[in-house]
């Protein structure tokens, strides 16, 4: 296995769990609420539904790419295409009122369990992310690479994981936060734009070509 694949399923990984969503925004809140013990038991239990979501996305892309190498850029455009989306709403995003109450979460692990198995987002998104990462390695993939994949994501959720367990206990970075939230989610966005691009230029001249293959044997029909 090419170590290019595994270090970007490990990347893949770690940015997916450090960029602001719902999930981090939920993890900040409780360590600002009630310190580092209580995000490590949220992120704890949320590390599942990562492994869930990232194990159904890589079964998606490499079956689409084990099936046709087109079905795989296709995917890789629709993924693209959403990732910059979601950049744009980002970037777009308004400052709203805020009037969050900070509430005492009582089973931080299983309010982390729950929120990673249900997040409605972690699906595509996870999918985008994966499929931006690995679109240069495409012609490499199989299922006898699944298992590195999923253990390479595992060693970026952890790394993630633990970046965000020392960062959320530091006053600084909650003030920090919550001073200049619009601007970090809309440096996400631009991140997430960034992605988008990398797909479709990745995708677009394999895709380009598939097409062309195609019309020219129906053609000859």
């Amino acid at each position: 296995m090419e170590i290019s694949m595994l270090i970007g399923a490990m990347v893949a990984a770690a940015i997916y769990t450090l960029t602001p969503g719902p999930a981090f925004l939920a993890m900040l809140g409780i360590g600002a609420a009630q310190g580092r013990r209580a995000s490590a038991n949220f992120l704890i239990g949320h590390f599942a539904g990562d492994m869930m979501w990232a194990s159904l996305a890589l079964v998606a892309i490499i079956g689409s790419r084990v099936l046709d190498p087109m079905v795989f850029n296709i995917l890789a455009m629709i993924c693209g295409i959403y990732l910059f989306w979601l950049g744009i709403r980002a970037v777009m995003a308004k400052r709203k009122p805020d009037g969050a109450v900070n509430i005492v979460v009582r089973r931080p692990l299983r309010r982390g369990f729950i929120f990673g198995i249900t997040n409605p987002k972690g699906y595509p998104v996870a999918v985008a992310m994966f499929t931006a990462l690995l679109a240069q390695d495409a012609a490499s993939l199989d299922w006898n690479s699944m298992s590195g994949l999923l253990l390479a994501s595992a060693i970026g959720f952890l790394i993630a994981d633990m970046i965000l367990i020392w960062l959320v206990g530091l006053g600084v970075l909650r003030r920090l936060y919550r001073r200049h939230e619009i601007w970090i989610v809309r440096a996400t966005g631009i991140l997430f734009i960034g992605f988008a691009v990398q797909a479709i230029a990745n995708a677009l001249p394999s895709l380009s070509h598939s097409l062309a293959h195609s019309f020219g044997a129906l053609r000859k029909l």
